[in-house]
């Protein structure tokens, strides 16, 4: 392969099937620890829900329980960073025309009230978590079929 088609990883990822369902994962885990770091207390209890939830509906099935606890770890520290919003962007961005709406925010409800005690903090993290479904640029085509619709 050419270096150009290096040139931008995230299009290459997208284009394999395992990395796709990775980048839904993180995508999935990072709407979790936006809460769970919301409040400033990460309790262990968040990062089991985030799991539960991902389980209960199969929506990483190629995504093992100890990769979604360690990237939920990566991630949560990551959100403690100034930068926290490019974080959450930037890990959104890849999957932001899959049908993941619903379940990001019904995920971060469900983080927010697995410790029993859902803080203001929380309740601002999932309204931002609403908005960047909202309005994030969708994610291109990438493969064949759309290098062909963009050459037409």
């Amino acid at each position: 392969m050419s270096d150009a088609e290096y040139s931008n990883p995230i299009e290459l990822e997208i284009t394999e099937p395992h990395s796709f369902s990775e980048q839904a994962a993180a995508a999935l885990v990072i709407s979790g620890a936006l809460v769970a770091v919301a409040d400033r207390r990460v309790s262990p209890v968040e990062r089991d829900e985030v799991i539960r939830f991902i389980r209960e509906r199969g929506l990483a099935p190629h995504t093992s329980d100890d990769r979604l606890s360690s990237m939920f770890d990566e991630l949560a520290e990551r959100l403690e960073e100034p930068d926290f919003a490019n974080v959450v962007i930037e890990t959104l961005r890849p999957v932001s025309d899959l049908p993941l709406s619903s379940h990001l925010i019904e995920l971060s409800e469900r983080v927010a009230a697995a410790d029993e005690d859902v803080h203001p903090h929380e309740v601002q993290a999932i309204k931002l978590l609403r908005l960047l479904t909202l309005v994030l640029p969708r994610a291109k085509p990438v493969g064949p079929a759309a290098a062909a619709k963009a050459r037409a």
